[in-house]
């Protein structure tokens, strides 16, 4: 996590498959608070969650 210009960053670790990022998940993102920054976290990694699940029924 990272604060500049007043908002924080955070980054993934582990990069998301380019199916995924396809999908509109985002490595990175930013918010203005914690809380705000932990939900934005939390709604990337439900979009590469449905993501994964659909990609697994179209096999």
């Amino acid at each position: 996590m990272c604060r500049y210009a007043g908002r924080l960053w955070a980054t993934r670790e582990r990069p998301f498959s380019r199916a995924v990022q396809d999908a509109g998940a985002h490595r990175t993102v930013d918010a203005g608070d914690l809380v705000g920054l932990c939900q934005v976290i939390a709604a990337q990694e439900g979009i590469a969650e449905q993501a994964c699940r659909i990609l697994r029924r179209a096999r």
